[in-house]
């Protein structure tokens, strides 16, 4: 048993990190992940350094992050990333803020087991916690392997940090945590466990299966016990009906999974009694029996009885079914389907889409449609406009081909006439690439969607020409969003981008090969008055582009679609009779 010696949390075994006061200045990624999106206040309760405030704020920059903590140094820093930041006593004090609002979220990440009695502390601090609220709580599990080793071996120790962290004074399973939600008044609405080695504890349980047979207990459900080192369960006050939405993903192209399924499921699973999963069609099932379960189609070809048959089957299994559609439906009929014979729009309760003109197109087909803009999950750090003799222009995207090459006369013209004050960074394009008559330019490979934004974030200026087609104008403004979001200045053709940026102010519009010409030579002749551009643009998607600010109408929706589902059956019947045949 030696190797699990090594494997065991010890206070040694931690790898170095930035320290506010005396604990490490982290973000705990699955705590993060589990606070409700949309909230509009939120208290990090023992917040340290702020660390895991700022990321939220990153995600949510509209809303009021408040953080307390008793460690005076590190409420230094955590002054300079959050909203208000109070130094008191948790046991003892109440919040020093103004919550005449109330807080939508209280949030206890590694702090409840540091406190002589949680259940008064938390009593008091739901007082103010709004109907609806949730509180999260993240705390080190007592039942881990590695503390039954030490007691089986006699080296039951405390550490300077870990699970025996010498200021713990309560100590918690999942099971007794969920107890103790209960007792001040809490629904608990679910737990996960934050990621762990399991190789240590499954050797560990092998070698003492005869005991846990002797005692009664499954090996493979004490494994379930004994190996996360923390664990987070969310908990809510008056909390709404539990809601299923199931979604299917395309495989990824460009960034369009991301931003139309990935990241929306991501943002619904925020919501404590939202259950929310992306999986393969054939493997949706109902999940909690009860609740409305939403099943959610992304670009379905459903197409005569093989299109019926996966239809029926969602209905029959206890789904309403959606189609999630972002492009104009002229791609479909340009690769030879008639999209009169398609079930993807008559054939499903509800579509969601990208774009008002997207709705008006589709509704010829099913009036039961919502418009969901493309929006952005986070606002990293910016990464650009170190170096102020060059700017850099990227260009990537898929089959622009005769979006572009209008412009390209002009392009050279310019590169010719800036040399090495203008590098164009291009991905995925090769021909735009080679067309490109200047050694300041590279080029890389189509990339998953987290290395093309990075790609985008270190340039400068982001190149969006698109043609007046009818297939364009059905487009989203994405791009848009992925640059301003990244403090990059979309330089973009006026269609679909018109109704997006504000010329001169978030951006810049071009309307022919001239135009783009005197365009782009004004952002290289005024490189700060560039990075204006650039910073209101990154602002405007921070108050109004954010992926926080549609959890709640996407929520609702799929409530509301639930609630009147009777209707839709009867409309879906009588747009598609042979479904129910």
């Amino acid at each position: 048993m030696s190797e699990l010696i090594a494997a065991a949390p010890a206070a040694g075994a931690q790898p170095e990190i930035a320290m506010a006061g005396a604990y490490p200045d982290f973000a705990n990624p699955e705590l993060l992940a589990a606070i409700p999106l949309d909230a509009r206040t939120v208290i990090d309760v023992g917040c340290s350094g702020g660390a895991l405030g700022a990321a939220y704020l990153r995600l949510n920059p509209r809303a009021r992050v408040l953080g307390v903590d008793a460690d005076a140094t590190a409420l230094e820093l955590a002054r300079t990333r959050l909203t208000e930041v109070a130094l008191c006593d948790i046991e003892t004090d109440d919040f020093p803020f103004d919550l005449s609002g109330g807080v939508d979220v209280l949030v206890y990440g590694d702090v409840l087991e540091h406190m002589a009695d949680p259940w008064a502390v938390l009593s008091r601090h739901l007082r103010h916690l709004n109907p609806g609220g949730s509180v999260i709580v993240c705390f080190p599990n007592v039942e881990h392997w590695s503390i039954v080793y030490r007691l089986f071996t006699g080296q039951f120790d405390y550490d300077h940090h870990g699970l025996l962290d010498r200021t713990h004074l309560r100590f918690f399973t999942a099971r007794s945590m969920r107890a103790l939600l209960e007792q001040v008044g809490l629904t608990p609405c679910d737990v996960r466990s934050r990621p762990s080695d399991q190789g240590p504890a499954s050797r560990f349980v092998e070698a003492i299966t005869p005991a846990l047979a002797a005692l009664g207990i499954a090996p493979s459900e004490y494994l379930d016990r004994a190996t996360p080192v923390q664990f987070i369960w969310r908990a809510s006050r008056n909390p709404r009906e539990r809601l299923v939405v199931i979604s299917t993903m395309l495989p990824p192209q460009g960034g369009v999974s991301d931003v139309r399924v990935l990241e929306p499921a991501a943002a619904l699973a925020s919501d404590p009694t939202v259950f929310s999963a992306v999986r393969e069609e054939a493997e949706i099932a109902r999940v909690i029996d009860g609740s409305p379960h939403i099943a959610v189609l992304h670009r379905p070809l459903l197409v005569g009885d093989a299109g019926r048959a996966r239809v029926r089957a969602l209905i029959d299994r206890g789904f309403l079914v959606v189609t999630e559609f972002d492009d104009h439906p002229d791609f479909l009929a340009a690769r030879g389907i008639d999209v009169n014979d398609l079930l993807t729009f008559t054939g499903v309760h509800a579509i969601q889409t990208s774009t008002e003109p997207l709705a008006t197109t589709l509704s010829a087909w099913n009036s039961e449609i919502a418009v969901f803009p493309n929006a952005i999950r986070d606002l990293e750090p910016p990464a650009n406009f170190a170096n102020p003799d060059r700017l850099t222009m990227f260009f990537g995207a898929l089959n622009r081909e005769e979006d572009w090459a209008p412009f390209i006369p002009v392009l050279n013209e310019v590169l010719r006439a800036v040399g090495p004050r203008l590098h164009i960074h291009v991905m995925h394009d090769r021909g735009f690439f080679d067309a490109l008559e200047t050694p300041h330019k590279d080029f890389v490979p189509i990339s998953d969607y987290v290395t093309y934004r990075k790609h985008l974030s270190g340039c400068e200026i982001s190149f969006m020409p698109l043609a007046d087609t009818t297939f364009n104008r059905g487009k989203s403004d994405l791009k848009f969003i992925e640059a301003a979001a990244a403090r990059v200045i979309p330089l973009a053709s006026t269609v679909v981008y018109g109704a997006s940026l504000r010329d001169g102010e978030t951006g810049l519009l071009f309307t022919s090969p001239d135009h783009l010409r005197m365009q782009l030579l004004r952002l290289l002749a005024y490189p700060e008055a560039a990075r204006r551009l650039a910073d209101a643009a990154r602002a405007e998607i921070a108050a109004n582009r954010m992926l926080a600010y549609q959890v709640r109408a996407r929520t609702d929706w799929y409530r509301s679609l639930w609630a009147r589902r009777e209707e839709l059956d009867a409309a879906l019947r009588a747009r598609v009779p042979a479904l129910f045949m």
